[in-house]
């Protein structure tokens, strides 16, 4: 699917989508379903009243482990756009002011970079094959020369050589001539390093800089053909990225301009919060470099400068000991859509070890299927397994995370003893008389705690 009918998603659509990787929470996914359209909306409405608009961000309250996170990265994925996300005390580290907060948007810029870097690669990447293997054959059988003593003779040691490449070539490219030893030349990827007191953001700039003024050593290798074909497809693929950098660093921002920062902890700044130390000037801070940020304003990053006002800002938090109420009111009305998530239930695990495209059971066989051995589990035994999760949930809740610290705890002999003792082409089945023996230790309190996250 393309960039431009990820973008244009219907609410629906984006909801169907996100019911394939995400069990319950109907109203949060209707929700993000209505914000991510809105902006949508906003882009594509009369320019007149494109700027008076303002946008859709989320405020998001829930226990850890409900699929607040989650939801923010496959929205990510479904529009195509960056994501990043941020601890919101981590700028509490920074000073009483929370300095530095745009530099989630500087990740958004490098993300977004590396995304566009990615899939141009990957369009690249035949060429640079076909590059690749000809920089190879001209290491083992050399064009010739103009130099020759007639013409007839030039003509034969051409027709000569012309064949032998072409045969060398069919072998270079069925891996014939592998493990054959030549020489070729490295380039020195060391950074150069910039001293004195400057920010971690203009540091890569100044990098980038400094490797384009001063050139790159290279030195020479003696490797096999197998390892020298995929040095020289790294350079090679290098050197095209490099080339149409200017289009890639326009491709970039623009999807950056568009990208989503889901801001996390955001209840650990709030004014209330009883369990940070620290005075409250330093949470007031953050929250007041925040706001210019995610009301609409112009940061500089490497890839040029980017406008957040069309950037879906995400702020997500437990607020156990705090309410949305004790963030400052000029930033809770920057959040015009809140989310609340529940906690889940023993039939919502029940239905997230089997619903999800990537549910644990589904990555634990994927993981026994590599070593050719076949995991399956009886309905009794996910039954077991969601029942387990939920009461140990009871004593410490961290939500879903919890299915894979009792999956990890029935699958431990099995991991261990393949593929030693449960050889390949093995079958291995999970009941629910197994997994009531394997969690028998796992839900006394004493021995919980050896699982608990």
């Amino acid at each position: 699917m393309s960039n431009t009918q990820n973008q244009s998603l219907t609410p629906q659509q984006i909801v169907k989508a996100l019911d394939q990787y995400i069990v319950g929470q109907k109203n949060a996914k209707r929700s993000v379903a209505i914000a991510l359209r809105a902006r949508w909306r906003r882009q594509n409405a009369d320019s007149t009243m494109n700027k008076e608009i303002l946008p859709n961000n989320i405020l998001m309250k829930g226990s850890t482990g409900t699929g607040k996170t989650e939801i923010g990265r496959r929205l990510a994925k479904l529009c195509n756009a960056p994501f990043v996300k941020v601890e919101a005390t981590r700028y509490t580290e920074e000073g009483y002011v929370g300095r530095n907060v745009d530099s989630m948007i500087q990740e958004l810029a490098q993300k977004s970079l590396n995304i566009v870097k990615a899939e141009k690669q990957e369009f690249l990447e035949q060429q640079a094959k076909e590059r690749v293997d000809n920089m190879i054959l001209d290491i083992l059988i050399p064009p010739l020369s103009e130099e020759t003593n007639s013409e007839r003779g030039k003509l034969d040691s051409t027709n000569l050589n012309e064949e032998t490449r072409k045969r060398f070539l069919d072998k270079i490219r069925s891996g014939e001539l592998d493990q054959r030893m030549i020489e070729i030349r490295i380039e020195d990827k060391t950074p150069h390093m910039v001293s004195g007191m400057i920010e971690d953001s203009n540091m890569v700039v100044l990098q980038d800089m400094m490797s384009k003024i001063i050139p790159r050593k290279n030195k020479k290798k003696q490797v096999t053909v197998a390892n020298a074909r995929q040095i020289l497809l790294d350079q090679e693929l290098e050197r095209l990225l490099e080339g149409d950098m200017d289009n890639i660093k326009k491709e970039a921002l623009e999807r950056a301009k568009a990208g989503i920062v889901f801001i996390d902890e955001i209840d650990k700044i709030a004014a209330n919060y009883t369990k940070v130390s620290g005075p409250d000037v330093s949470r007031e801070g953050v929250q007041r470099n925040l706001l210019p940020i995610i009301e609409g304003s112009t940061v500089i990053t490497r890839i040029g400068p980017i406008p957040t006002d069309h950037i879906l800002f995400i702020a997500a938090g437990a607020f156990h000991n705090s309410q949305p109420s004790d963030l400052m009111p000029e930033l809770q009305g920057r959040f015009p859509i809140r989310v609340v998530f529940h906690n889940l239930t023993e039939d919502d695990f029940y239905h997230i070890l089997q619903v999800p495209k990537n549910s644990i059971t589904k990555q634990q066989q994927a993981l026994f299927a590599a070593e050719k051995v076949e995991l399956n589990f009886t309905d009794g035994a996910i039954q077991a397994i969601a029942k387990a999760a939920y009461t140990l949930n009871q004593d410490r809740d961290i939500g879903a995370r919890r299915l894979l610290t009792v999956m990890v705890c029935i699958l431990d002999d099995y991991s261990f003893d393949v593929p030693e003792q449960i050889k390949p082409g093995s079958k291995i089945t999970i009941d629910a008389n197994l997994v009531e023996k394997k969690l028998a230790q796992l839900m006394r309190q004493e021995e919980s705690t050896n699982y608990i996250l």
